[in-house]
């Protein structure tokens, strides 16, 4: 369980280290005045925070003008060892984009197609038997029209629940299916192609689909709903849709790519902000929802797009056992923020976060409605 005096010798420690966590600016740069006056409130608010939704840790990076401006950590990587700005987090389905960006990016240079039928290079050999597995395509697994499910039966394999393309359906196994594609048609192992696609143009050093060396000491230890710790997941073969390990500030790098569309033709550029598969009707149904609501969202390649009037936004949550996620991109302003915590209450800390954190007022709503 928290200690209540911890946390508040945590708060001690965390506020006289005042701009500790603020990232380095270019030495041409002034001090962020902003993220500064941030920090300090957070440092004030987040212990407190933590303890009354028994959440075990948090750990914060904001982007600002596409640049990341602050990265802070609060609460306890595992007993008696504070969370730090280079502690691990396992970031459940925020995986998904990631792997998506690996696969747009190979796409830009022709080495994989959005619409290509996926069966010419891979077919799974549970859906060997079923002519619909030639309907596959990258475009519609990145965008959540597989008909797949979200994880297939351990003992009955895997099975289409719906027609490829014929409607929305959050699948796991897509994600999987377009990663097997991808070494076949691209050539090499997905972890590979993600380091030399993706992690080290980036300057990604600290994030990673399976264990590493440099994992030891460093990973946050999850934790249930009543605060009872719970074993670190770590993959031993990758997964192109979960449980990727990483810090804030080298998933924020990320997306400051994201913003940017770095390694990205215009075109597929264009593909990735765009609807792909809307759920607004089912998302927002009901008075208060629809009033908080975009004008459209739904899917685009790996990220859910929020098409608010003047706005377009990029966002995606993670949740396995212990972990909750969230990052989110605004193209108008470019801002946004990653959130990741190591508890099953974790989602409870992301509202307060993004309002100390000035978060666009629309995103806010439309969270709060979706929670409610």
């Amino acid at each position: 369980m928290l200690r209540q005096s911890t946390f508040d010798k945590l708060a001690v420690v965390l506020f006289a280290a005042g701009i500790a966590g603020l990232a380095a600016p270019a030495a041409a740069q002034p001090a962020d005045v902003a993220a500064i006056q941030t920090k300090t409130v957070l440092d004030h608010d987040l212990p407190d925070i933590l303890v009354k939704e028994g959440i075990a840790s948090v750990s914060i990076a904001q982007i600002r003008n596409g640049r990341v401006v602050l990265t802070a950590a609060y609460g306890f990587q595992s007993p008696d060892m504070p969370a730090t700005t280079s502690t691990l987090y396992n970031i459940a389905s925020l995986t998904k984009p990631l792997s998506a960006e690996i696969m747009l990016r190979l796409a830009s240079k022709d080495r994989v197609k959005l619409d290509e039928p996926m069966y010419k290079y891979w077919t799974d050999p549970d859906l060997a038997g079923d002519d619909r597995a030639k309907l596959l395509t990258l475009r519609m697994a990145l965008s959540h029209k597989s008909g797949l499910p979200n994880w297939r039966d351990r003992k009955e394999g895997l099975k289409f629940v719906n027609d490829p393309g014929s409607q929305f359906g959050y699948s796991g196994e897509g994600y999987e299916y377009a990663a097997r594609y991808t070494e076949k048609r691209a050539g090499g192992s997905f972890e590979d192609l993600a380091q030399s696609t993706l992690f080290r143009p980036a300057g990604m050093t600290e994030t990673a689909y399976t264990g590493r060396p440099w994992f030891d000491g460093r990973v946050a230890e999850p934790n249930d709903a009543t605060g009872k710790a719970l074993e670190p997941y770590v993959r031993k073969r990758f997964s192109a849709a979960d449980a990727v390990y990483t810090t804030p500030r080298d998933y924020a790098t990320f997306m400051t790519n994201v913003l940017k569309d770095t390694g990205l033709t215009p075109a597929i550029a264009r593909e990735r902000w765009k609807v792909q598969t809307s759920f607004r009707e089912h998302e927002c149904q009901g008075a208060k929802k629809a009033a908080a609501c975009p004008q459209d969202t739904g899917m685009g390649l790996g990220w859910q797009v929020l098409a608010f009037k003047g706005a377009t936004m990029l966002m995606h949550t993670g949740k396995d056992e212990g972990v909750f996620t969230l990052a989110y991109l605004d193209r108008s302003t470019g801002e946004g923020a990653v959130i990741l915590t190591s508890s099953d209450n974790g989602a409870k800390v992301v509202l307060p976060v993004l309002e100390r954190l000035n978060a666009s007022p629309e995103f806010i709503g439309y969270l709060k409605s979706q929670m409610d």
